[in-house]
């Protein structure tokens, strides 16, 4: 049996904003549709629908190895997609505390550009 340790369960939103706004800051994925995203979503976050999340797409690929922080509106969905991520063989993956909800209430900066990794 193999035991799987993230350094943390979850990331408060203040501290992603400081990683984001550094030079280490992790792969950001949220997992919510296509149409929640373009309504805004975290600063250099790509969207990757949760149940697209077992596919390895380039932008995946290329953030192998490097810390992950997934969120969703509310949680569950970003759960299962950790879950997915997991068995595809990420080790790092954090879950943004609060998630889309949580950083919209701390008046955190969102950003509208299409960034979206793979097209529903």
């Amino acid at each position: 049996m193999h035991c799987y340790r993230s350094i943390a369960v979850s990331i408060q939103a203040h501290d992603l904003l400081s990683l984001i706004e550094s030079e280490s800051a992790p792969l950001v994925v949220d997992v919510r549709s296509g149409w929640e995203y373009r309504q805004g979503f975290v600063p250099g976050a790509i969207n990757l629908p949760f149940w697209r999340s077992w596919l390895l797409n380039q932008a995946l690929k290329d953030g192998f190895g490097k810390p992950l922080v997934v969120y969703c509106e509310h949680g569950p969905r970003a759960s299962l997609a950790k879950l997915f991520l997991r068995v595809r063989g990420f080790k790092d993956i954090q879950l943004l505390k609060g998630h889309m909800l949580g950083w919209r209430k701390h008046g955190l900066p969102i950003e509208t550009q299409h960034q979206e990794a793979v097209r529903e």
